[in-house]
């Protein structure tokens, strides 16, 4: 029996999204979930900066990436069964165009940051997405800058000017290879939407099979690459499983569980989130103190990403357009919220 699609402005019931929500469950349960899972995406990524930094001298950055994201595959796979989920995949391409951009070259990116640069900074630099999603839109799909998103990019485009610093040679590569990250995440943001778009697909069996397939080219590149085995220390052990569990496997599918769930703009809030609970964190437990510039870098960033969800979440008293990469499936809301971050 086929279920039919809920029309406009319908509840939105497990068998018409997918969704994980039990059934007869009151709607605001279904619109608080989103919001909680955000949080928890917040504090488990937030929170990671430190796990990863502390793990790579065990291992090195390509080799922790590998282990991070095959072994994470590993667990979601071991998951689709006991749960019911599909185990073949569905619109192969896609999710391996999705796997490259957001396992494979971001994770590895980031890793190659942590490695030369400190994790605060990181932190916030490879969270500079939203920007880039912004601009992507704009240059490849159309929609223009407008207001606020215009002094959002503006900040943080001083701030990343700051962070930086191309006029010292010290530390700049390291945040360049963590804005690429961000500009990658970016790319992997806008295909998920499309693949949820076009392709009935399950959540958690798209997110095992991207997975995977994002992280052969990281386990192919560490074993041609590294020189030494990795030292299983304590230390190793804890920031790998924390790493594979939390905040990749359990981390990735909350977050493309947001992606569909929230329109982009809401999605941001956890953006915020996940950078001040890293340079937090990486200042108490790893000592980290920015330098001034640094410091007023990361104050503009992260005011710029506050714009955009300000931007994002704040009703509007005239309709506007559809975004040209919408969510998918959202809860039902006006027309006025399904906007890019800041639009």
């Amino acid at each position: 029996m086929t279920t039919p699609r809920p029309t406009r402005g319908a509840p939105l019931t497990r068998a018409a999204t997918g969704s994980d929500l039990p059934r007869g469950r009151p709607r605001t349960a279904s619109r608080y979930l989103p919001v909680f899972a955000l949080a928890m995406l917040a504090l488990v990524w937030g929170y990671n900066w430190v796990p990863m930094k502390l793990g790579i001298p065990y291992s090195g950055a390509l080799v922790f990436a590998a282990l991070r994201t095959f072994l994470g595959s590993v667990v979601l796979f071991a998951l689709l069964p006991v749960l019911g989920r599909p185990l073949r995949p569905r619109a192969l391409g896609w999710t391996l165009l999705l796997g490259l951009l957001q396992t494979g070259a971001f994770t590895g990116l980031v890793m190659g940051a942590l490695e030369r640069g400190g994790a605060g900074t990181t932190a916030v630099l490879s969270n500079t997405m939203p920007f880039w999603l912004l601009l992507m839109a704009w240059v490849g799909l159309g929609e223009k800058l407008r207001g606020a998103q215009w002094l959002s990019v503006g900040l943080a485009l001083c701030g990343l000017v700051l962070i930086i610093s191309p006029w010292r040679l010290h530390g700049a590569f390291s945040a360049l290879l963590a804005v690429a990250s961000a500009i990658f995440w970016a790319a992997s943001a806008v295909v998920a939407k499309l693949l949820r778009r076009r392709h009935d697909v399950d959540l958690l069996s798209l997110t095992a099979w991207q997975m995977l397939l994002g992280s052969l080219p990281l386990v192919l590149i560490a074993g041609i690459t590294s020189t030494k085995a990795p030292i299983w220390s304590g230390t190793l052990i804890w920031t790998v499983a924390y790493n594979v569990i939390f905040a990749t496997a359990l981390g990735w599918f909350l977050w493309l569980y947001v992606l569909h769930a929230l329109p982009t703009g809401v999605a941001g809030i956890g953006n915020l989130g996940t950078p001040v609970i890293g340079v937090l964190a990486s200042w108490l437990q790893l000592g980290e103190r920015p330098s001034v510039n640094e410091t007023m870098g990361i104050v503009l960033v992260i005011s710029a990403l506050g714009v955009l969800v300000l931007r994002g979440i704040v009703p509007r008293s005239r309709p506007a357009a559809v975004a040209a990469v919408p969510a998918v499936a959202e809860p039902p809301v006006g027309d006025n919220q399904r906007r890019l971050p800041g639009g």
